[in-house]
């Protein structure tokens, strides 16, 4: 059960390293294709992916910090 947490974490903090480093990595599969013409994200856009990747790094810390505990307890 640990070690699944740990994955989990992993993977949280994977997506939310890319979320804060390239917060644009994504928006033409997601958004681009509801815009007619071409376009960039907005500085919202760009922000609000920002900020999921934060709480997806801090959701990371708290299934590494449970990982640990049960392994280790």
């Amino acid at each position: 059960m640990g070690f699944m947490l740990i994955l989990i974490a992993i993977t949280f903090f994977s997506l939310g390293i890319l979320s804060k480093r390239h917060p644009t990595w994504g928006w033409r599969a997601n958004e681009a294709w509801k815009i007619k013409g071409d376009s960039e994200p907005s500085d919202a856009y760009i922000d609000d992916v920002k900020f999921r990747g934060s709480v997806s790094i801090l959701f990371g810390f708290f299934f590494l910090a449970c990982g640990l505990l049960v392994i280790f307890l």
